[in-house]
C-alpha cells in the first residue's frame, strides 16, 4: 500500500561532494518499506510540480524512521538539502518493487556512484554469504556502515582507494565469485554486470536509475525495453517506477 504523508525531518548532514543524508520519520511508510524501494518527495516551491524520487538507504521499522542518501542534481534536491531537523516534507511511498530477499547462495552486492545507498539496507537484510563491491570516483561515503554488514571491496576511478578502475575490475582483481549479483548504479555498470553474470552463469537482479515524472506508473515516462510484452501498454516495455526499479537482468534489454 502507498501512503502520502507529512514526514518529519529528524536530521540532515552533508557527506561531501553534494551528497546529503536525511533521516525522516513517517507514520506508515517505514513500517512497510523494503530494500530497493523508493519515496517520491514533494517540493515546497509550487512551481516544481513533480515529485523527486529518492531510494531508501536505511529502514528503521521499529521507530518509523527512514534514511535517504541523495545527490543534489537540480533545484528540487537542492531545496531538500536545505531542510533542517523539525521541518516537514510531503512524501509518497513506499514505491516500486524492491530486491528479492530469499537466500540465493553466495551473493555479490554491487553499487556504483549514487547507486551505493540503496544497497545498505539490502546488505543488512539479505540472508546468506555476501560480499559488497562498491565503486566511487574518488572519495567514498557510507563506507563504515557498509563494512558492518559484510566484507567490502572498493574501486575508485582515480585509484585513491582499492582497485583502480570500476567494479568489474575490482571483482576480477579479487577473484570474486557468487551465485547471484544484486546491483544498483549507472546504466553502463549495469550493462557490464549483466554481461559478466551471463558469462559466469550467475543470476542478476538490477535496480535501474531512470528519470521519473509521476512515480506511480501512470505517465509512462520511465519505460525501458523488456523481453516480454507489457500488459499495461501492450508493447515491449516495463515501467521502472511500477514494475521496477528492481528487475531480473534478463527481463530488460539495454
Amino acid at each position: 500500500m502507498k501512503y502520502k504523508e507529512e514526514a518529519e525531518i529528524l536530521s540532515q548532514e552533508s557527506l561531501g561532494e553534494d551528497i546529503f543524508s536525511m533521516w525522516l520519520r513517517t507514520e506508515h511508510i517505514a513500517k512497510e518499506a523494503e530494500p530497493g524501494q523508493f519515496l517520491s518527495l514533494y517540493c515546497r516551491d509550487e512551481s516544481r510540480l513533480l515529485p523527486r524520487p529518492i531510494s531508501l538507504c536505511e529502514i528503521d521499522r521499529e521507530n518509523c524512521r527512514l534514511r535517504l542518501v541523495y545527490r543534489i542534481a537540480g533545484a528540487g534536491t537542492r531545496e531538500f538539502a536545505g531542510l533542517q531537523a523539525g521541518d516537514r516534507i510531503t512524501v509518497l511511498g513506499p514505491l516500486g518493487h524492491g530486491f528479492p530477499l530469499a537466500e540465493s547462495g553466495r551473493a555479490l552486492i554491487v553499487g556504483g556512484g549514487i547507486g551505493v545507498p540503496p544497497l545498505l539496507q539490502l546488505a543488512r537484510e539479505l540472508p546468506g554469504e555476501k560480499t559488497l563491491v562498491m565503486g566511487y570516483r574518488s572519495r567514498t561515503y557510507l563506507e563504515q556502515e557498509l563494512r558492518k554488514e559484510a566484507p567490502l571491496v572498493i574501486s575508485t576511478e582515480d585509484g585513491s582507494l582499492g582497485t583502480k578502475g570500476n567494479v568489474i575490475d575490482a571483482i576480477r582483481e579479487n577473484h570474486l565469485t557468487a551465485d547471484t549479483i544484486y546491483a544498483c548504479g549507472p546504466l553502463p555498470m549495469l550493462r557490464a554486470l549483466k554481461s559478466f553474470a551471463q558469462e559466469h552463469h550467475m543470476k542478476a537482479w538490477i535496480s535501474m536509475e531512470e528519470k521519473m515524472a509521476c512515480g506511480i506508473g501512470a505517465c509512462l515516462g520511465c519505460v525501458v525495453t523488456s523481453r516480454d510484452i507489457d500488459d499495461h501498454s501492450k508493447v515491449r516495455n516495463v515501467r521502472v517506477c511500477a514494475e521496477g526499479p528492481v528487475f531480473d537482468a534478463e527481463e530488460v534489454i539495454f
